[in-house]
C-alpha cells in the first residue's frame, strides 16, 4: 500500500457522517455571529463557513453573545454573508506527526509548504493545545546542551529542558543568533516556529541562515505576518506540538519561537474581538494567561522520555525591557539572553549582553573550575563596563587601581571571544578551553560540568 493511499485511508476513518449545521447571523469586521450551533459549540471548537462561491471558511469559536457563537475566521471572509451555512468540526484540532517531517516546512494547520509535496501522517494524535505533564511526574532539567555559540554556551550555559527567553529590538540579530543555534546544536531535532514573520524574510532565513545543514533535523512552522491572528496563534500551539511529538520519542528536542510577541499581539486581536476589556496597554487578561499555557510546554517530559529545550524570542516594544509581555514572559521562563542594540551599534555579533543576561541553571551545572573561570571573567567584564565612560574619555590613568588595570588588559581579548560570525561554532569543551588561554590557565575538563 504507497504513501497517498494510506494518506487517503486515515483521513477517511476520521470522517464523521453526521454534521451539524447553522446560519450566518451577522458580521462585523474579522468576527461572524452564528446561530443555530451555539448549543454545539464551547470555546476553542472548530466549525466551517461556506462562503457564497463555496469556499469552506475554517472559523473558531471565540466566545458568545446573545444567544449567538461568536466566530473567527483562520482565513480571507470575502463571500461571506447573513444566511450562509455553518458546519461544525466533529472533533478537537489534533496533528498526525511522523520522522518524515524533518526538513519540512509547513503551516500552522500542518500543511506543507515547501513545495516538496504532502506528508506522511503518523498514527499517533496530538492535540494542538496540550496541556504540559503534570509537575510532579516531570523529569528534571540536568546536563548541558551544546548550542555552538561562544557567549551563550560559556556565560549563559543552558541545560536540556531549559526555557531561555531571547530579549532584544528589531534589528539586533535575533533571527540570525536562532540560525546559529539550530546548525550547532547537539540537540536531536530542532523545531522552528516563525510566528507572524515577515514574508520576505522566511525564504532567506531558511535557505541562507539555516540552510541545508540546519534542515536536516528541523522542522519549521511559518505563519506570516499577512495571516490572521488565530493562523498565528495556532502556529505558536503546533510548533510545540511537533516538539512533544518528538519529545515522547526519548529525543532531546530545541525548540525555537520568533516571537512570543506576535503570538501575544495575536491573542490581543482575539481578545478584543471577542468584546474582552483590554488592561496593560492594550493587551487583556487572556494574553497574560495564555503565555503560561504555552511556555509549560516546553521543559523535560515525562521520567524516561525526551525533553524540550526552549528558546523563545522577544520583541521588546521601544527596547523597553519591562514592557507587558517582556516582563511577564521573563517571570515564567527559566532565564533570559539580552541582545543589546548598543553592542550591535559598535560591531559585535552576537550582541548578547552577559552581564544584563542569565542563566538559572548556572552555576548549578558547572564543574568548580568552569565556575572559577566564568566569574572571574564576568568579574573583569563588569569591572570595564563600570569604568568604560572614564576610559573612552582619558579620565582614567593606569596604575589607579589594579583591577581596573587587569579589566582594561583582558577587555580585548574577552570581546574578541565574545564575536562569533554566523558559520562559526565552538563547542563546550573548547569555549572553556579558549578562555583558558586567554588567562593562562589551561583548562582540562570536558566541559559538560556535573552532568
Amino acid at each position: 500500500m504507497n504513501f497517498l493511499t494510506k494518506t487517503l485511508i486515515a483521513d477517511i476513518e476520521r470522517l464523521n457522517p453526521v454534521r451539524i449545521s447553522g446560519r450566518v447571523m451577522g458580521v462585523q469586521g474579522m468576527l461572524i455571529e452564528a446561530g443555530g450551533v451555539q448549543r454545539q459549540l464551547s470555546l476553542g471548537d472548530r466549525c466551517d463557513v461556506i462562503a457564497r462561491d463555496g469556499r469552506r471558511v475554517p472559523c473558531e469559536a471565540i466566545g458568545f453573545r446573545n444567544g449567538r457563537a461568536l466566530l473567527m475566521p483562520f482565513s480571507d471572509i470575502g463571500g461571506i454573508g447573513l444566511g450562509c451555512r455553518t458546519e461544525v468540526h466533529e472533533s478537537d484540532p489534533v496533528i498526525h506527526p511522523s520522522d518524515e517531517w524533518l526538513g519540512r516546512v509547513i503551516n500552522a494547520f500542518g500543511v506543507p509548504v515547501d513545495g516538496k509535496g504532502p506528508l506522511s501522517l503518523g498514527e499517533v494524535p496530538y492535540p494542538i493545545h496540550n496541556r504540559p505533564p503534570p509537575a510532579h511526574s516531570r523529569g528534571r532539567v540536568q546536563g548541558k546542551i551544546d548550542l555552538g555559540v561562544r557567549s551563550i554556551n560559556a556565560f549563559l550555559t543552558c541545560c536540556r529542558g531549559q526555557r531561555m527567553g531571547i530579549f532584544a529590538g528589531s534589528g539586533v540579530g535575533k533571527s540570525s543568533l536562532m540560525s546559529m543555534m539550530a546548525r550547532n546544536t547537539s540537540a536531536d531535532v530542532a523545531v522552528i516556529g516563525l510566528i507572524g514573520e515577515r514574508g520576505r524574510e522566511a525564504r532567506e532565513f531558511i535557505e541562507d541562515d539555516l540552510g541545508p545543514e540546519g534542515m536536516k533535523k528541523a522542522v519549521v512552522v511559518l505563519s506570516t505576518s499577512d495571516e490572521s491572528p488565530l493562523m498565528r496563534r495556532q502556529a505558536a500551539y503546533l510548533t510545540m506540538a511537533v516538539a512533544e511529538y518528538y519529545r515522547d520519542k526519548g529525543l532531546d528536542v530545541l525548540c525555537m519561537m520568533d516571537s512570543v510577541t506576535r503570538f501575544a499581539m495575536a491573542n490581543r486581536e482575539i481578545s478584543l474581538s471577542a468584546g474582552e476589556p483590554p488592561a496593560t496597554k492594550g493587551y487583556t487578561p487572556t494574553v497574560f494567561a495564555e503565555l503560561p499555557r504555552l511556555l509549560e510546554r516546553a521543559g523535560p517530559g515525562l521520567e524516561g522520555s525526551g525533553s524540550i529545550t526552549g528558546m523563545f524570542t522577544v520583541l521588546v516594544d521601544g527596547d523597553d525591557h519591562n514592557e507587558p509581555v517582556a516582563d511577564a514572559v521573563r517571570g515564567i521562563l527559566d532565564g533570559h539572553i539580552v541582545l543589546d542594540r548598543a553592542i550591535a551599534d559598535r560591531g559585535r555579533y552576537p550582541a548578547v549582553n552577559v552581564l544584563r543576561s542569565v542563566s538559572r541553571t548556572m552555576p548549578g551545572c558547572n564543574s568548580d573550575e568552569e565556575n572559577v573561570l566564568i566569574a572571574h571573567s564576568r568579574k573583569l567584564l563588569a569591572t570595564y563596563e563600570d569604568m568604560a565612560e572614564l576610559i573612552r574619555l582619558g579620565a582614567y590613568r593606569r596604575g589607579s587601581d589594579p583591577a581596573t588595570d587587569e579589566a582594561i588588559h583582558f577587555n580585548p581579548a574577552l570581546e574578541a571571544f565574545l564575536t562569533q560570525g554566523k558559520a562559526e561554532a565552538m563547542t563546550l569543551q573548547e569555549c572553556y578551553q579558549a578562555l583558558g588561554v586567554i588567562f593562562g590557565v589551561p583548562f582540562e575538563g570536558d566541559g559538560m560540568g556535573r552532568g
